[in-house]
């Protein structure tokens, strides 16, 4: 266990599992890499992890910037990250049915050449719904991407040297997230959003030929497996129609409407046939007979939850500062980014650390840094200086750094290797999934809040109220007319009551980080559990 905590990636918004989640697979005559061909094999491998990761961060600091130009509000421009993310876990569990079937070489490097091509549509596209659309083909064609890079990268190197192999592939996802807000804010400020995709081309097309050239003739065996077709069908249906309903529901009026009625009955439906049918299936998609072990049940659960909590939290706070505090994209993304440092400093030293301590003390200092960091937030208020932002954010890296790697220790732990794949790529898309409605949830809860606040704080402007009346006289004396006066009123009191929502969100998401104590001590001690026959039922 102790090489699987080493390869957790703790990045903002990397969609990959802390061990590697498919054994590498090895022709008897296929000798580890070395000199030039395992250098630049690393480095491909790296970039098109890092393009991937990259992909998942860089858009959040830019949703105000595409939101006004394609003419839609930001919460709806969060559909550009929700979607990718859907796609994207969906894509997961197909994985392991795709490299039997085309091999991993000839699968990766096709998966990264899709994302180009992807890429390329996403930045062309003139409307909010074609982008969203490229945004899904783009996040379903990543999925392999992820999980197959660090396949081939332990292949590469002799199971003496996996846990440097993976310190490495590590490094590049825990960089990519404080690169991303900086990059893509710096692009929509002095370019235009649609260069948060373009960039991927260079990088894509050089990991893609270097990959190709060095990994083609260890290209694994091929052969005609079954796949579950129902169960996909399924799971794409249960898992759209709910977040088509988390995405939409503001926008209609939740349960008032019709569509999300009908969408809800979708997803629930599709969902219990769902979980029939994988219980019965022969070769399921998803094996859910994991969910049968402790470890595995609380670990999942645990990060899951988590991640959804802080993804929603990454996302609300640089919208907050572009919409409502004035900070241009650049600007954002500073502010935004030192939440990988402490992450990339202290990974390492977890790592290490992992095969001494009890990973539910690791995981449970996890909660309380991240419910602090919320508290912290809590407090903002329109007058917040820039310190007293970035502040949280780096405090965030020490949290997510104590997160994934204890978390995944605990769901991988006591089951046999011939698991590890399944129950990797099973919590990778339980997480996933948990991270896209936590940043619907979010957008939906802080807009609501910041409705109703504006609503309350604007029964308070009277003519009989003496504040109301100096800040009326103040602006009319400015030159402001009777309509400007009251617009800019309405702005200030917009920007409190955005503050207020945001305030409110953080203080929830600070107490249910801290309840998620109670569940991560359901799990068995690691060591116990190793030693047990059969795993930890």
């Amino acid at each position: 266990m102790s090489e699987s905590g080493s390869g957790t990636a703790s990045g903002a918004g990397q969609p990959a599992a802390a061990s590697p989640p498919a054994a590498p697979t090895r022709s008897p005559h296929t000798a580890p890499l070395t000199g030039t061909p395992l250098v630049l094999g690393t480095l491909a491998l790296s970039l098109a992890t890092f393009m991937n990761v990259l992909d998942t961060t860089i858009a959040n600091v830019s949703i105000p910037a595409i939101a006004g130009d394609l003419g839609v509000s930001p919460s709806q421009g969060t559909w550009v990250i929700t979607s990718f993310a859907v796609a994207n876990a969906i894509a997961v569990p197909l994985t392991g049915w795709l490299t039997q079937r085309f091999g991993q070489v000839r699968l990766f490097v096709t998966s990264v050449l899709l994302f180009v091509v992807a890429s390329i549509l996403c930045g062309l596209a003139p409307n909010l719904e074609l982008l969203i659309a490229f945004r899904i083909l783009q996040g379903a064609v990543a999925g392999p991407m992820i999980p197959l890079s660090q396949a081939l990268l332990l292949s590469s190197y002799p199971p003496t040297k996996s846990g440097i192999a993976l310190a490495l592939w590590s490094m590049t996802t825990m960089v990519a997230p404080v690169v991303g807000p900086i990059l893509g804010g710096w692009l929509s400020d002095n370019i235009s959003w649609p260069w948060i995709f373009y960039i991927n081309i260079p990088v894509g097309l050089v990991a893609a030929w270097v990959t190709w050239r060095i990994y083609r003739p260890r290209e694994t065996a091929t052969r005609i497996v079954p796949i579950d077709r129902v169960g996909l069908v399924l799971l794409v249906l249960w898992v759209g129609a709910l977040q088509i309903m988390l995405d939409k529901g503001k926008e209609l009026d939740w349960f008032n409407s019709p569509e999300i009625i009908a969408l809800a009955l979708t997803s629930a439906i599709a969902f219990v046939f769902f979980i029939v049918w994988e219980l019965t299936e022969a070769h399921p998609i998803v094996d859910l007979s994991l969910f049968s072990r402790r470890n595995f049940v609380t670990g999942t659960t645990t990060l899951s939850l988590a991640y959804g909590l802080f993804f929603g939290g990454i996302v609300i706070i640089p919208l907050w500062l572009q919409t409502q505090m004035g900070y241009t994209a650049t600007l954002a993304g500073l502010t935004t980014a030192p939440v990988g440092i402490l992450a990339l400093l202290l990974s390492p030293v977890i790592g290490k650390s992992m095969g001494k301590l009890d990973p539910r003390w690791i995981a449970s200092l996890s909660f309380f840094i991240l419910a602090g960091v919320s508290f912290l937030r809590a407090d903002f208020t329109t007058g917040v200086d820039n310190w007293t932002v970035i502040l949280p954010q780096l405090i965030l890296g020490a949290g997510m750094a104590t997160l994934f790697l204890p978390l995944t220790a605990i769901l991988l732990s006591g089951l046999p290797p011939a698991s590890i794949p399944a129950a990797s790529g099973l919590s990778n898309f339980c997480r996933i999934t948990a991270g896209a409605f936590g940043t619907s949830i979010a957008a939906t809860v802080w807009d609501s809040r910041t409705n109703l606040h504006h609503a309350q704080l604007v029964e308070n402007l009277t003519p009989y109220d003496p504040l109301t009346t100096q800040a009326r006289d103040s602006l009319a004396a400015a030159g402001l007319s009777p309509e400007q006066t009251l617009g800019t009123l309405d702005r200030m009191v917009t920007g409190q009551a955005a503050v207020l929502a945001a305030n409110d969100f953080f203080w929830v998401s600070g107490f249910l980080f801290l309840s998620l104590l109670a569940i991560v001590w359901f799990a068995k001690p690691r060591a116990k559990v190793a030693a047990l026959p059969g795993g930890d039922h």
